[in-house]
């Protein structure tokens, strides 16, 4: 099988995903990049920054010669995204997208996607609290993994096509089926980022601690819940509400847990809670040795500043 090369991508939706795919493929030696965003702001930054070759104004042209075209907008807008785009797509180009949930994705897009066009949707597990074009850097990929999951009747060449892209970006890629994917996703990234609004939204409402308190005096847990609840608001809830089923199993999962902890805790079970802390630590040194973060202190966060 020869494995055909990405010429032109096309970047639909140009904040911290969308950008940091446009300069990483440059890195990467990328030939030709296009891109175009709703907001006529976020185009002229995008221009001024020459992050692509050509910043377009209307979809039509930014996907016209495209061999890929990754749509990079909220998991909501992707069906009106999809309806704008795919009468404009050429045969033979590669439809793909970076949004959190496949599912509920797969389903608002496939309708619009033309014969001779694959669909192959993708998550790229990377991303900061920050949003924008100017957002993005080169190495927001790198040693991250991106999950592709191929729809039905997806062309091997093309799915190798955008594995090879993904991976020229410096992402490592596995393959996976769309509704264990969300339920992976609700595990790692949904119910946690849920469970991170929640606890910022009770040290607002709790009145007896002052909010120079909790700003002054937030130690790691709080500080790093504050970090992932900064997240883009649109994006969470459009995240929370096409992946429902699976983050309401996980959330049912957490509170049993949860309750289990407070018994210990009113109980003064210590035995309990230090062999499910002793756990939970083992998955986190997993983390670890699978290259997914690092085990060095850095408690004043000084020197793990991101662009």
């Amino acid at each position: 099988m020869s494995l055909r090369p990405v010429g032109t991508v096309a970047l639909i939706g140009l904040g911290l995903i969308a950008s940091s795919i446009a300069w990483s493929a440059k890195r990467a030696g990328q030939t030709r990049i296009t891109g175009y965003d709703i907001s006529p702001e976020v185009r002229e930054t995008a221009r001024r920054i020459g992050l692509c070759d050509q910043v377009c104004d209307t979809p039509a042209d930014a996907v016209a010669e495209a061999d890929l075209v990754i749509l990079c907008v909220p998991v909501g807008a992707m069906g009106r995204v999809a309806e704008a785009v795919c009468p404009y797509l050429k045969p033979g180009a590669i439809l793909s997208d970076v949004g959190s949930v496949k599912g509920s994705v797969i389903e608002a897009v496939t309708p619009f996607v033309p014969a001779g066009v694959d669909f192959i949707p993708a998550h790229p597990l990377a991303g900061t609290e920050h949003s924008g074009p100017e957002a993005g850097f080169a190495g927001l990929f790198d040693n991250r993994w991106c999950l592709i999951v191929p729809t039905q009747g997806t062309r091997p060449e093309s799915t190798a096509a955008l594995r090879a892209f993904w991976e020229s970006l410096g992402a490592n890629v596995d393959e996976m089926d769309a509704q264990h994917h969300d339920l992976v996703l609700a595990v790692t990234s949904h119910t946690p980022h849920l469970i991170a609004y929640t606890m910022v939204g009770v040290a607002d409402d709790l009145r007896r601690v002052t909010d120079s308190e909790v700003i002054k005096y937030s130690a790691a847990g709080f500080r790093d819940f504050t970090r992932i609840a900064a997240s883009d608001p649109t994006m969470w809830r459009d995240v929370f509400l096409s992946n429902k089923e699976a983050t309401l199993e996980i959330l049912g999962r957490f509170t049993e847990e949860l309750f289990a902890l407070q018994r210990a805790i009113r109980q003064g079970d210590g035995e309990h809670l230090h062999a499910y802390f002793t756990r939970t630590r083992a998955i986190r040194r997993g983390i670890i040795e699978a290259g997914q973060d690092t085990d060095a202190p850095d408690f004043g966060r000084g020197g793990a500043a991101r662009k």
